[in-house]
């Protein structure tokens, strides 16, 4: 397997665990550990064997076509940098598996927590190793998807409900914030391949729109790394369970937005526009973070604050422009996850063993767990930057950038003294992890009784620490290469020098260290009575929370502007809403006209109209106006009207000699006619104009402003249509399809070669709208049960007595509607012939009218019938009919036909054909398009079944209301 494959294998890995741990039963934690482990382990080992390409500077890639023409393609690309952080997700992802079989309760659904974070974990690893602007994006918001559904793990808790949806609206705001600014960058460079922006240094800082896309690359990069002013949704993502505190909130989520601004530090970085946002920023979060940290009475809490403290200091850092600080960025980032992480986990092995994180409950620990506690502190002092550890050398690095002149600002010259301090904040929370939590007098009235975990589960912090030290003492022959790798794929060839020894001389940063260290220790002794007294920080700190802020703008959002949007939006009425869309859809489409105005009507002869076709469109045109006007009076008429003019649509297809749009017309107007009978009865009622002589001048403006406003947008198209169908084109498009139809896509049907081949990705994302909107009807009638017996409609009632005594002997079970409609032995004897008819217009597609839209529209018209029938029970319990799992293996089977086309070097979705010579039968045409439309033809069946059954479960009113709760788990 070529290096790119196994990059790409290094990506699918945590999604396909994702998918197999979630198919595990919800008492396997022992299977569901192992194989978010062995998936881990995995991708950690594919990730070491790509060091030797990545240490010489060649990084590896996997380019895949997606749309070329577009110039999007699915690229995968990694470097010394996306190393780094590929091979933190993968080695701190398994030891945070191997911990949480430890710490999760079997009582937990495990195998979601792991299904989760396995794909958490693959939306990390699509970020950091992508090689495309738009492609980063997509696995930016998976991240912040995935990570909304493991802070709310525990969802019947209202603070990990709230976190999750406070974490989930800020991080996906500023991920579209980040979509727009990539989007500019795109524009500016001609390109969103990565390599290409990253060589457009001199293009991106020359444009006008550089201002505008750094504004919005940082908002995105800030709120997902808690910098000021987004920082408070990561303390309250602190009510997951603590693996996903040691994985997200320390080692990875967190740090997706300090990738982002080191992968695009060599092209966006050194102006005075980057320095005073990034800088100040950082700065901020550098000290409010750390001065919050000291105030915390929750352990997890501390730790949040402090790791908010971290990103601003390597964001600080980022922000200064210089080489040698973003050495330090990447150096620290890396040190921040190790030591950070297994503070996180000693902070759940006390939760675990103890019952509480509160830091005024716990005391003296230390004689009861002495081994965590010695691990702990080791933590904790590379947290607080004691020498030997790793967190002492990249905090001295720190400091000599502080010291160093960037831009001569006074924002520059005083960041020696704002760097001493949050050192000095740093030593303090540090000493207050270490003394309140291990040290002092005995715990008391603990919910547990302390003591040591499980040695596998202490294994996980013995390593990281082991790591801390190794780096600490021997940074050189430990870090020294991987950091140096990281290094030059981001500065290339002006990386500065720089030393990881231990010992530079009598240096301005080893004062401040120092001073760091001492102050610290004077700062901690000085507060300590206060924070032993149990009150949450000062009042400043209370009074200035980030949560309180946006609670605020929340409920002043669903509280004062979404009912005055309301009271002014909305109505009870359908009409008003319709004048609202229409007006809106017409000015947009209008807005290029005024613009640019109406090239003119063109040269072209009009067709003459043969009477016959005026005809038909005469009575279609009556249909249409006579379906308004029975619409205010009998919407049954009206919808037959409806259909009407839906025929005339149909014969005019026929006419102008399109037999596939005509059959899939004709099939469309018989499925959605019995549906929008079904759902009639759901309709509102209507209100009543009830005036003694004539509607008042009001009602009468308004239905002369509707009329208008038809008649006027109505004559608009017409017009664009008449211009369009009158003006010569240097050459029709049409002919591309047709010349290329056979050669090239294996099918004599132009439109369905259209569909499946040339156009397969538009029919894609058709596909996946028809299926949004089937599940979003499923989810809005799922609401309304059935009704019990005793809630049937009087006349019903009246009909079934009556049946009763006419037919005593009549099979038990039968209702009225058994006798009422038509005879179920016909319909019957139809579906069969229906079904076959599908197949037949499936298979002939290619070459034929047909195609797996049009077939999957007959086989939903058998069930339609087979409902007319015998209701959804015959459906249901005969056919077995499960319309998700249709709908799902219909995704499937499109996505995979065109992730097919890959593995033979061929853009996404591109088809091949060939003729397969068969006994009997012969010559059959063949092609791969074939398969896409299977999935096309299997979606389309489940979308109409799914929602034919949540229609009808709601109109027949059965006695099987009882079933109804349980009929969503039984029709997936």
């Amino acid at each position: 397997m070529s290096n790119g494959w196994l990059l790409l294998a290094a990506l699918v890995l945590p999604f396909a665990g994702a998918l197999l741990a979630g198919f595990l039963p919800t008492n396997a934690r022992n299977a569901a550990a192992v194989l978010a482990g062995a998936i881990a382990v995995a991708g950690c080992a594919i990730i070491v064997a790509l060091y030797p390409d990545v240490a010489a500077q060649e990084p590896v890639r996997l380019r895949l076509d997606w749309l070329p023409m577009l110039g999007l393609d699915f690229t995968l690309r990694l470097d010394g940098l996306a190393w780094l952080f590929a091979l933190l997700i993968f080695g701190i992802g398994a030891l945070v598996a191997l911990y949480a079989r430890y710490y999760m309760s079997p009582d937990d659904p495990v195998p979601r927590f792991f299904s989760f974070l396995l794909a958490f974990m693959g939306a990390m690893v699509g970020v950091v190793i992508s090689g495309n602007l738009i492609q980063i994006v997509f696995f930016w918001e998976l991240t912040s998807l995935f990570s909304f559904l493991l802070i709310g793990y525990w969802h019947h808790s209202a603070m990990a409900r709230d976190g999750a949806r406070m974490a989930l609206i800020i991080t996906a705001a500023g991920g579209l914030c980040l979509l727009v600014g990539v989007l500019l960058v795109g524009r500016i460079v001609g390109s969103y391949d990565l390599d290409e922006v990253l060589a457009s240094r001199e293009l991106i800082l020359d444009s006008d729109l550089y201002t505008t896309a750094l504004v919005l690359i940082l908002l995105g990069a800030f709120t997902k790394s808690a910098q000021f002013p987004f920082h408070f949704w990561l303390p309250h993502a602190m009510a997951a369970p603590t693996p996903v505190s040691a994985y997200l909130h320390s080692a990875t989520m967190v740090k997706v937005g300090i990738f982002l601004l080191i992968r695009l530090w060599p092209v966006m970085a050194g102006t005075d526009a980057w320095f005073y946002m990034v800088v100040p920023a950082g700065l901020i979060t550098l000290l409010l973070g750390a001065f919050a940290a000291i105030y915390q009475q929750d352990l997890k809490g501390l730790l949040a604050y402090s790791t908010i403290s971290h990103l601003g200091l390597i964001t600080l850092l980022l922000g200064l422009g210089s080489p040698l600080a973003a050495v330090a960025a990447i150096f620290h980032t890396m040190n921040h996850a190790i030591f950070k992480a297994s503070l996180f986990m000693a902070a759940g092995i006390i939760d675990h063993e103890t019952g509480t994180r509160d830091l005024r409950k716990l005391s003296g620990l230390y004689r009861y767990m002495p081994f965590t506690g010695t691990l702990a502190m080791v933590a904790a002092a590379s947290m607080a930057g004691v020498p030997l550890l790793n967190g002492f050398i990249s905090k001295e690095m720190f400091f000599a950038e502080a010291v160093a002149d960037h831009t001569g600002s006074l924002l520059d010259d005083s960041l020696p003294y704002w760097a001493t301090l949050a050192g000095v904040f740093s030593v303090t929370y540090s000493l207050r992890f270490i003394l309140g939590v291990f040290f002092g007098p005995p715990p008391i009235d603990l919910p547990r009784r302390p003591h040591e975990p499980a040695h596998w589960m202490r294994f996980p912090i013995e390593l990281l620490v082991l790591i801390c030290l190794l780096i600490g003492i021997v940074p050189s022959f430990t870090v020294g290469p991987l950091l140096a790798t990281a290094v030059e794929s981001v500065l290339g060839g002006s990386t500065p020098y720089y030393s990881l020894a231990l010992w530079h001389g009598f240096t301005l940063p080893l004062l401040m260290s120092c001073i760091a260290l001492g102050g610290g220790i004077l700062l901690y002794l000085a507060l300590r009575d206060y924070l032993n007294s149990g009150i949450e920080g000062p009042p400043v700190i209370r009074g200035l929370k980030g949560q309180r802020i946006f609670e605020k703008a929340l409920a002043t959002l669903a509280l004062q502007w979404a009912p005055a949007a309301e009271g002014a939006l909305g109505t009870r009425r359908l009409q008003p809403q319709m004048r609202l869309v229409v007006l809106l859809a017409a000015l947009a489409a209008l807005s290029p006209i005024l613009v640019g105005g109406v090239a003119g009507t063109g040269t072209l002869p009009a067709t003459p109209v043969e009477p016959a076709f005026a005809l038909m469109w005469i009575v279609g045109a009556g249909c249409a106006l006579a379906a308004a006007y029975q619409a205010k009076y009998h919407r049954f008429a009206a919808l037959v009207l409806v259909g009407g003019a839906g025929l005339v649509t149909c014969l005019t297809f026929v006419w102008l000699s399109a037999p596939d749009l005509a059959v899939t017309q004709l099939l469309v107007e018989i499925v959605t006619t019995v549906l929008l009978l079904l759902g009639l009865r759901w309709l509102p009622k209507r209100i009543e104009d009830n005036y003694p002589t004539r509607p008042p001048l009001s009602t009468l403006m308004r239905r002369y402003a509707d009329f208008g406003i038809a008649c006027a947008f109505g004559g608009a198209l017409a017009f664009l249509s008449y211009c369009m169908m009158t003006c010569p084109l240097p050459e029709s498009i049409s002919r591309f399809f047709v010349e290329r139809a056979y050669t090239e896509g294996g099918g004599t049907n132009i439109v369905n070669v259209i569909l499946v081949d040339f156009r397969g990705f538009d029919t894609m994302g058709e596909i996946v709208v028809l299926c949004l909107a089937g599940l979003t009807v499923f989810a809005l009638l799922r609401r309304f049960r059935p009704a019990p017996e005793s809630e049937e409609l009087p006349e019903q009632q009246r009909l079934q007595d009556a049946l009763d005594d006419a037919a005593p002997d009549r099979t038990p079970g039968d209702t009225v509607s058994d006798y009422l409609l038509i005879p179920r032995l016909i319909m019957n004897w139809l579906f069969p012939v229906v079904a076959v008819l599908a197949v037949y217009l499936f298979m002939r597609g290619h070459d034929l009218p047909g195609g797996g839209f049009a077939a999957g529209i007959t086989l939903s018209i058998a069930f339609v019938i087979q409902y007319m029938a015998s209701g959804t029970r015959w459906v249901e319990d005969h056919l077995r009919v499960l319309p998700l799992r249709w709908m799902g293996l219909g995704l499937l089977t499109s996505v995979g036909t065109g992730i097919g086309s890959w593995v033979f070097g061929y853009p996404f979705l591109t088809s091949h054909f060939q003729y397969l010579d068969l006994p009997v039968l012969g010559k059959i045409p063949l092609a791969t398009a074939l398969l896409f439309d299977l999935g096309v033809f299997a979606l389309v069946v489940g979308a109409t079944v799914l929602i034919l059954i949540a229609l009808a479960h709601q109109s027949l009113r059965s006695t099987r209301a009882s079933q109804a709760t349980e009929g969503g788990e039984r029709w997936r």
